[in-house]
């Protein structure tokens, strides 16, 4: 299982880099679980990875958590990847059908690919959907079948500590990853992950595991550890 690991500045990613996470996530947690960060961050983070990263080690970005603003996304994917980064990350936040959540990612998928199409779009939904009015992950398959993104992702939208295992069952979340699979796509899963809920995520079984607040010593405001991001990644080995 891939893990990727969300610093918020240069100091905490050299902790994801020594630690030795398969992708540096650059984010912003101030600005939302998705929170963007600027790009002159993301261009230094990506040189690091270049400079001291292991081989195959990949930069992600997070662009926001999006209501429908197509125009804006698409802008702001550009910004990412024009900025290094071969992962970009929406967030459907206050996304609430399948059609705007369609017309977003066509223009997202569209602004990435025709600057680089190696770069990879990742599209998240919310584990927390209903408490935040949010379209449900499981409205995947009209949305994969539609548009050409290549991950898709599970998190939570409010971050106060609650974990995706607790407003998805991990029935639902296998259906999540088999229909993306079925799709062609990489599945992801975070959302306040913890340490204890390994067993659970080895067995919904996405492609990557996304974490912050884990190796952070369970506070995500507090700084990435390198001995736990090395711990985790040590769990799937």
């Amino acid at each position: 299982m891939i893990v990727l690991v969300s610093p918020k500045d240069v100091e905490e990613a050299k902790a994801v880099i020594r630690g030795n996470a398969d992708i540096v996530d650059v984010k912003n947690p101030k600005e939302g679980s998705l929170g963007a960060n600027f790009p002159w961050v993301i261009r230094s983070i990506k040189e690091l990875v270049e400079q001291e990263g292991g081989d195959g080690m990949k930069l992600s970005a997070a662009i926001g958590d999006f209501d429908y603003k197509p125009g804006t996304g698409s802008l702001a994917a550009l910004g990412a990847a024009t900025a290094g980064a071969e992962y970009i990350k929406v967030g459907l936040l206050k996304i609430k059908t399948k059609e705007e959540a369609i017309d977003l990612l066509s223009g997202i998928v569209k602004a990435v690919k025709d600057f680089d199409p190696t770069k990879k779009v990742v599209s998240a939904f919310y584990s927390d959907y209903k408490r935040i009015n949010s379209i449900s992950p499981l409205e995947i398959s009209a949305i994969g079948e539609a548009v050409d993104i290549d991950v898709a992702m599970v998190d939570t939208g409010i971050k106060d500590g609650k974990t995706t295992l607790e407003f998805m069952t991990e029935e639902e979340l296998k259906t999540f990853v088999s229909e993306s699979k079925a799709l062609g796509l990489m599945t992801a899963l975070a959302g306040a992950l913890k340490f204890e809920d390994i067993p659970a995520i080895k067995r919904i079984n996405p492609d990557i595991i996304g974490v912050r607040g884990m190796v952070c010593g369970g506070n995500r405001e507090d700084g990435v550890k390198e001995e736990l991001v090395r711990d985790l990644r040590a769990q799937f080995a």
